[in-house]
Formats: structure tokens, sequence, C-alpha cells
């Protein structure tokens, strides 16, 4: 079996549209109208943000669900 490895803060990210490498770093998310800042891997030539799957179905998903009840 060919088993690919699973990627890791410690693996070098590499942008999808310019081929930079990933940094964190602090970027500004907004929803319905909030502001907040998170610190996220982004591309160093572009600026692009890397959203990964635990992010947008944990966290975000939980603000998102507090802020429409309010």
């Amino acid at each position: 079996m060919n088993k690919t490895p699973k990627q890791t803060e410690k693996t070098a990210w590499k942008c999808g549209k310019c081929g930079g490498e990933l940094e964190r770093g602090l970027v500004k998310a907004s929803y319905l109208g909030n502001d907040f800042e998170v610190e996220e891997l982004k591309c160093l030539n572009c600026g692009i943000v890397l959203i990964t799957e635990e992010l947008a179905l944990g966290k975000m998903f939980e603000v998102e669900q507090s802020l429409e009840d309010k």
C-alpha cells in the first residue's frame, strides 16, 4: 500500500495560486458585518489564506452559528 503522508505545520505548504510559501500570520476575517483577526497560514507572495477543513468545520462553524443566533 502506498500512503500519502498527512500534511502538517512542519511540512512546507505551497500556495495553489502562485506557488509561494505559506507562513503563519494575522488575517482579518469578517462575517455578517463582524470583523475579527485570526492567525492562519497565508501566502508570502499574493496574500491568499489557507482555510483548513478543521478550521472551516470547527471554529469558523461555531462562530457562524453564534453570530446567526444573535
